[in-house]
């Protein structure tokens, strides 16, 4: 029995220094390869999409599947696709250039050295490249980046996973305690995920009910920026907001990651605007001023959750 019981006293004990202890754990070196291939390639991907204008023979009308008239871009790397939709891939190119890249740069170093908010600010960033990838393999014509649009596509993915896992799930909440202004962005996210469904639906159901095709398609086969919203951003949103309210930790890590994504993606969107803009594309009046509204919501929101985190 004296035996028995030291075995027992010689077990270690259970102390918060051990969650301290998995926060301070030692970055993964495999996440930190795949962000730094993402870094290279983008700047790759990017750079060709602002920089590059050479090759083709100029913009030329063409008749789409719906036999309608669009202009196609006819330079560039993104000579395939419509003028209209080259506005928005080039405004893009230059966030990711200027703003994205930067935050995964520095949410890199800032994880490296085991920060809580490097964790979720690389999160955050890497969600941003995983959405814009993504869009561009599956919504741009085939081009000479198709296999680098694919290859950040897939590194987005799974760092992203690792991004994820690399915070310390359980501990959280009370990284933050109640300095969090979780009501706030539970709203935030409930109506800025109301104004997506409300504003992609006003595109989608006519043409559903109509058979014709759908405001903003262009060159494009389908809307797939509105596939991946409503099929992921969305849900994410909602998601975000009621385990937030409810004080879940998965609550705390989604909505820090959706908030981040929602300012990169938010900066590309405006960029996106002034790019149709000087183009002399017309846009929908809501959405010109709702998503500038958002963004710079999304903005604050991401300074205030990043200062609420305390050590």
């Amino acid at each position: 029995m004296n035996r028995a019981v030291g075995q027992v006293e010689m077990q270690p004990k259970r102390t918060h220094s051990g969650a301290a202890a998995v926060a301070r754990a030692k970055p993964s070196d495999v996440l930190s390869v795949l962000a730094g291939l993402i870094l290279l390639l983008a700047l790759i991907a990017a750079g060709t999409g602002v920089f590059y204008q050479g090759g083709g023979s100029g913009a030329f009308d063409f008749t789409t599947l719906r036999d309608e008239t669009v202009t196609i871009y006819g330079h560039g790397i993104y000579r395939y696709d419509g003028a209209d939709l080259v506005a928005q891939a080039v405004a893009q190119d230059v966030v990711t250039l200027l703003v994205g890249i930067p935050m995964l740069a520095i949410a890199l170093v800032l994880y490296r050295r085991s920060s809580l908010r490097g964790k979720l600010l690389l999160a955050g960033t890497l969600a941003y490249f995983l959405y814009t990838y993504s869009s561009l393999t599956f919504g741009s014509a085939f081009n000479a980046l198709f296999l680098v649009y694919v290859a950040i596509f897939s590194l987005s993915l799974y760092a992203l996973i690792l991004a994820m896992l690399a915070a310390d799930l359980p501990s959280l909440p009370a990284h933050f305690g109640d300095r969090l202004p979780r009501k706030t962005i539970a709203v935030y996210l409930l109506l800025s995920a109301a104004f997506l469904i409300v504003a992609w639906l006003e595109r989608i159901a006519p043409a559903l009910m109509t058979g014709s095709a759908p405001a903003g398609l262009s060159s494009s086969t389908t809307l797939f920026i509105q596939a991946l919203d409503l099929g992921i951003i969305v849900p994410l949103m909602v998601l975000s907001a009621v385990l937030l309210l409810r004080r879940r930790p998965a609550g705390y890590l989604l909505t820090s990651v959706a908030i981040l994504k929602f300012v990169t993606m938010g900066l590309a969107i405006v960029a996106m605007i002034i790019g149709q803009w000087l183009a002399g594309i017309s846009m929908d009046a809501a959405e010109v001023v709702i998503f500038p509204l958002i963004t710079g919501v999304a903005l604050y929101l991401a300074i205030v959750i990043l200062r609420a985190i305390h050590a």
